[in-house]
């Protein structure tokens, strides 16, 4: 029964992401957190690590309006979106740090939000701690260019490490949640931590 459900559930995000034109179901957890937390708000500047193929970017463009910024960065190709701005490039690169910074004007965002994730090998150990260097890598990127009191997003997969990251991101923020968007797939190990009001001074 759970996997009958869970499947249909799958189904039926896929098929509202069409309808609605998003190009991922994984748009609706960034609209399910958002709702939760209120992260983005209209006029915000928002870097989206892992864009590809681009649902979460659309989510946050609609959210930030003709007044916000968005700016997506995957290692993989994206196809254009109205409004927002993509940068092909390896988030683990140094060079990609520098590309971003000739595309922000003056560093700062809003809010960072990552969904990036591993390519998964079926060793969920090795996943898991692929999982945790990409948002190791997500929060190094985050202390670069988020704003004073802004928010921070990043997809984690549940495991050994998991702890000791939410431990090291913990002093940064005032407020630390950990969330799992109904749209997650049950079966799914990969949870969010949503962590609000930075403090750049750390």
């Amino acid at each position: 029964m759970t996997r009958w459900y869970s499947e249909k559930k799958h189904e039926h995000y896929y098929n509202q992401a069409k309808k609605d034109g998003y190009r991922a179901r994984s748009a609706y957890k960034l609209k399910q957190i958002n709702k939760r937390f209120n992260i983005i708000k209209k006029g915000d500047k928002i870097l989206d690590l892992g864009a590809a193929p681009g649902g979460w970017s659309q989510v946050a463009k609609r959210l930030v309006g003709e007044t916000g910024l968005v700016l997506g960065v995957d290692i993989l190709p994206v196809q254009k979106i109205d409004g927002v701005s993509f940068i092909k490039g390896d988030m683990t690169n140094d060079s990609t740090i520098e590309i971003i910074k000739e595309k922000l004007s003056n560093y700062i965002v809003d809010c960072v939000i990552s969904d990036m994730s591993p390519d998964i090998s079926g060793n969920y150990s090795l996943d898991q701690a692929r999982s945790i260097y990409l948002c190791e890598k997500a929060f190094e990127t985050t202390k670069l260019f988020l704003k004073q009191n802004g928010h921070f997003i990043c997809k984690i997969f549940e495991g050994a490490d998991f702890e000791q990251f939410k431990k090291s991101v913990k002093p940064y923020f005032s407020n630390i949640k950990i969330f799992n968007p109904k749209a997650s797939r049950k079966s799914s190990s990969e949870i969010y931590l949503i962590c609000k009001s930075f403090n750049k001074k750390k």
